[in-house]
């Protein structure tokens, strides 16, 4: 029989069996303090400054990608006290070989340790900072480095958004967005984000640091759409401007299509900024197929001494005075144009004696952008010399598509800028950014310098603040979405992908001369 000397051994070692389980033998240390992380930067060899959204790959294919700093954080216990070797690669960037062409090196990965190294831009642009999406900091924050933006991990819950429209009005930065994700679900919504910023006059960062975003939330913190829901409605607006009225009081304008799918558009309108409510209202039904309407990118422009709002994406091809009461209605929109309204027979192309196509800004008239130069051109009504947008890439000699951007005055340089994307470019579908020139919005726009490439990732949408422009315009700022959608499917980078990123382009870079 037992005695209770016995039991009671018996209990203490299953009680030591138990402690002991899983996988855990007497002979192991007590869990200790995690080591500090390597901090491991990467900077543009011209600049010195920190390169976003550069890929280290270990050899076991570990992915790390720097923050808006250019840091990341290895704090890996299988990398640690070791010395590893990373691959360097980042779009436009090159990181210099070894002897066998390998792009990369190996470091001692010391606990609490760091180490800088440089990567050489082939880039003409140079890229500074993603400005929306989670972990816009992150590296940085795990090595206990302080952000220069106020939310630098998680701002209204947003983790992705895409294609930004930016105009300043009642003296901040407002900044609209199309479909946004959240953290918490799989889906978030398609209403338009928005968000204002103070301008660099007015306490805001200066534009090369960041942008402190202030989004407008819903009850549960994440950001909430620009326009009152409406079943299952996708809200896709474009062409936010501000005029003024009679009495000099400011308002802002915007279309927006209303999507029963992506590719099914059931109407437009007409909308404008209500500052009581913080949402767009309707002003105006268009038609779905109206002929001229706000669209795209907007600038202003001085024509014969009369300010009027120029809509192009990229090419400007419609315009309306810029007044409240003339950007109100319809009928006072004008398309640069040389299709000619049908009247119920074919459509028609207005020639000169030369059989030259001729374009003028016209009233109820149709737009030319390329969409509607192939349909005509199907149709054996358009010749290739009626394309006024037929830029060719000055280092390849090659005439190129491009698929959207936005067009600005430049003083600096005495001419229009125009910062654009091309359609269906070599090294990315949708990722290669051009800069060109020309002495008026409607071009000619003959020359294309690209200043940004990607390989194999698309950046669509680019656009160009004009709010933001430095030295006396010699420097200027433009963003799009770098996002994996046409290009990379299935091989998203984390954090950076389906957000927005913004990059710095000098003027003066010899390289640009080529667009004159």
């Amino acid at each position: 029989m037992d005695t209770a000397t016995t039991r009671l051994a018996r209990v203490l070692i299953v009680l030591a069996a138990a402690a002991l389980a899983p996988g855990v033998s007497a002979a192991d240390p007590a869990p200790a303090t995690r080591p500090a992380a390597f901090g491991l930067r990467v900077v543009d060899a011209a600049t010195g400054r920190g390169v976003p959204l550069v890929e280290l790959k270990t050899t076991s294919s570990l992915r790390l990608y720097t923050d808006s700093a250019g840091y990341v954080a290895v704090d890996d216990p299988a990398l640690l006290g070791r010395r590893v070797f990373f691959f360097v690669a980042s779009h436009g960037y090159q990181f210099p070989a070894d002897g066998f062409g390998i792009r990369g090196r190996a470091v001692d990965l010391t606990p609490g340790g760091s180490a800088e190294w440089k990567i050489e831009r082939q880039n003409v642009a140079e890229r500074l900072y993603r400005i929306t999406g989670e972990g816009i900091y992150a590296e940085s924050v795990k090595l206990g480095l302080k952000p220069p933006i106020d939310q630098p991990l998680l701002n209204a819950q947003v983790t992705g958004q895409d294609s930004t429209q930016a105009v300043v009005y009642k003296g901040k930065a407002y900044w609209f967005w199309g479909d946004t994700n959240r953290q918490s679900y799989a889906l978030g919504h398609f209403g338009m984000s928005c968000a204002t910023s103070d301008l660099t006059e007015s306490g805001g960062l200066e534009p090369g640091v960041g942008i402190n975003l202030r989004y407008f939330a819903g009850p549960d913190g994440f950001a909430r759409g620009a326009f009152e829901k409406e079943g299952n409605t996708l809200f896709w607006m474009d062409g936010p401007f501000v005029v003024t009225d009679a009495k000099g009081g400011e308002h802002m304008l915007a279309t927006v299509s209303l999507m029963k799918s992506l590719s099914e558009c059931v109407g437009r309108r007409l909308v404008e900024w209500d500052d009581a409510a913080g949402r767009f209202k309707t002003l105006r039904e268009f038609p779905a197929d109206a002929r001229a309407r706000p669209h795209g990118r907007v600038m202003r422009v001085q024509v014969k001494g009369r300010p009027f709002i120029y809509f192009g994406d990229p090419q400007p091809d419609v315009r309306v005075q810029a007044t409240y009461e003339a950007a109100t209605e319809l009928a006072n929109y004008q398309a640069y144009t040389c299709a000619l309204p049908a009247d119920g027979g074919p459509p028609r192309i207005d020639r000169d004696a030369d059989g030259k196509a001729r374009y003028e800004w016209r009233r109820d008239a149709d737009r030319f952008g390329r969409d509607e130069f192939d349909e005509l051109a199907k149709r054996g009504i358009a010749k290739p010399d009626d394309l006024l947008l037929r830029p060719v890439d000055v280092e390849t000699k090659k005439e190129i598509r491009l698929h959207a951007g936005s067009v600005r005055w430049n003083e600096h340089r005495k001419r229009y800028v125009m910062i654009a994307n091309q359609f269906g470019g070599k090294a990315s579908f949708l990722g290669e950014v051009y800069y060109l020139e020309s002495d008026a919005p409607e071009g000619p726009w003959a020359k294309a310098v690209k200043v940004v490439t990607h390989d194999r990732y698309s950046f669509y949408n680019p656009v160009h603040h004009a709010f933001l422009d430095r030295d006396g315009e010699r420097t200027i700022h433009f963003e799009g979405t770098y996002a994996a959608t046409f290009s990379r499917q299935g091989d998203e980078t984390p954090r950076y992908d389906y957000n927005q990123v913004m990059y710095k382009l000098d003027l003066d870079d010899p390289r640009l001369t080529a667009a004159r």
